[in-house]
């Protein structure tokens, strides 16, 4: 009963996701580039999951395709992301006080030949969110690899 209530509240967390939002990203030391793209976050089997659909008409970005759930214990999650690269991958993630947290740090199905992790915030009135990946080769020191902004479509 009180893993059912933690993985109902876990979910309703997730709601500040749903709609469609814009996507922009930029790369550090690199020319602004029309790097755009649409997000489409969506309830999936009765609302147990929730699904990421993200397009990117830029050769030099691929469309994924990502499923999140909460765990067990319903402080966090999963996310299964797959993209049109053929790359699939395993992120833990977080969603707290306006703040989302993604990141790999080992193996799952493909070799871990870096760390990932996404950190983000959302905007005071929920139509915004501005955060960045970054990557390590130790686990410990870590680069920024790309930012991305999302903002809402009203």
């Amino acid at each position: 009963m009180e893993q059912d209530k933690a993985r109902s509240e876990a979910l309703e967390r997730l709601e500040v996701f749903v709609g469609e939002w814009s996507l922009e990203a930029s790369f550090p030391d690199a020319p602004p580039t029309d790097l755009r793209g649409q997000v489409v976050f969506e309830w999936l089997l009765g609302g147990q999951f929730l699904v990421e659909r993200s397009t990117v008409p830029h050769p030099a970005a691929p469309d994924g395709f990502a499923v999140i759930g909460p765990d067990d214990e319903g402080d966090g999650y999963t996310q299964h992301y797959f993209d049109s690269r053929g790359v699939a991958r395993l992120y833990a993630m977080t969603l707290s006080d306006g703040v989302w947290k993604l990141w790999r740090d080992s193996p799952d199905f493909t070799p871990l030949n870096f760390s990932q992790r996404f950190i983000a915030s959302f905007s005071d009135d929920g139509n915004a969110i501005d955060g960045a990946w970054e990557t390590s080769d130790d686990g410990s020191s870590w680069e920024h690899d790309f930012g991305f902004t999302y903002r809402r479509v009203t």
